[in-house]
């Protein structure tokens, strides 16, 4: 007597499921993922030690995307071998969109180059990269390292003399090893430091635990006035370094050529599965990103910390990460350990 009953049971509630499933075309409200999103605290996820540049961005940005979010957002730090911890960790998550990272994407490359990551290029969702970066070599403002020049005589003569700070798997690494080649100097001779991020970078150039350290030039900002800049990797002057010297103008004066990369490309990255499962929520992240940057008490701190605030949104910003790693595959060698 209880199986009939059960039965009917099942079947009303099967009749109700197809209700709601077909609602939309019946003018019943359904709940999409985009309009359910986020139903849980947000990550935001930076593959590298606190105090970087990524860092702080991600920080001073997180109050600005929970006010559009709706939902607590907290950053996470998960640094290690150039990045590639971090962005194995991202791609790890549920693809439900509640873990964004905040990274330097070109670490994407060398994480394929030189560690051999399972990944691919295309499994990272670049929404928007508003920092295009190059390398700034520097030095503490008491150094006694005040030109290029004065390094580069001094490494000739002992690759010893100079120690270099630098982040592994870097294009960073890249400039500098081009550079000491250009110059005829052995780099596996000089004494190159790594750290595992660029905030403890510069400031091992400031407390003097290396002589000379190269970061993105946007990470060095806040310290101009504890720093003294050498040489900035790019081929016009930047605005923020108006007194510091280009690659191209050394290499010019000394009659050479210097080839380099461009430095650390920062943006907003999904892993790519979260758009192909779950596209409202990608547009959605789209969107809230937009609007968090265009909030005008962001906009006021980001001018005031010096912060880049561009948008160029998915399709570009996706081409100018891919552009920049392949630029980086074609001179990962010189950086991979033999």
């Amino acid at each position: 007597m209880k199986q009939p009953q059960k039965r009917q049971t099942l079947a009303r509630l099967a009749t109700v499921a197809g209700i709601a499933i077909a609602g939309a075309g019946a003018g019943i409200p359904v709940i999409s993922m985009a309009q359910s999103f986020p139903s849980k605290p947000v990550t935001i996820l930076v593959p590298f030690d606190p105090g970087g540049f990524n860092d702080r961005i991600a920080r001073a940005f997180a109050p600005y995307l929970q006010k559009q979010l709706g939902q607590p957002v907290t950053v996470v730090n998960r640094g290690g071998s150039g990045a590639l911890l971090g962005h194995t960790f991202l791609l790890q998550q549920p693809a439900d969109g509640h873990m964004i990272a905040m990274s330097s994407v070109n670490y994407v490359a060398t994480n394929i180059g030189i560690a051999n990551a399972k990944f691919k290029l295309t499994d990272f969702d670049i929404l928007n990269l508003p920092s295009n970066d190059y390398s700034l070599l520097a030095t503490s403002f008491d150094s006694k390292w005040k030109n290029m020049k004065q390094v580069i005589d001094a490494l000739k003569q002992d690759p010893k003399s100079v120690s270099i700070g630098v982040q592994p798997g870097s294009a960073d690494l890249i400039n500098i090893t081009l550079m000491l080649k250009a110059h005829g100097i052995d780099p596996a001779q000089v004494r190159i430091v790594t750290f595992k991020g660029g905030g403890p970078t510069r400031n091992a150039v400031l407390g003097g635990t290396v002589d000379i350290g190269l970061v993105g030039a946007e990470g060095w900002v806040a310290l101009t006035s504890r720093i003294d800049p050498l040489m900035v990797f790019t081929d016009e002057r930047l605005d923020s370094w108006k007194d510091t010297p280009t690659v191209e103008e050394y290499a010019k004066a000394n009659k050479m050529t210097i080839e380099w990369v461009p430095g650390s490309q920062r943006g907003w990255t999904l892993a790519a599965e979260v758009g192909q499962k779950n596209p409202q929520v990608r547009a959605k992240w789209v969107d809230v990103i937009q609007k968090a940057m265009n909030d005008p008490k962001w906009i006021e701190t980001a001018t005031e910390l010096k912060y880049p605030n561009p948008w160029y949104g998915p399709e570009k910003s996706q081409a100018m990460y891919l552009k920049g790693s392949n630029t980086l595959f074609k001179y990962m060698d010189l950086i991979k350990k033999k």
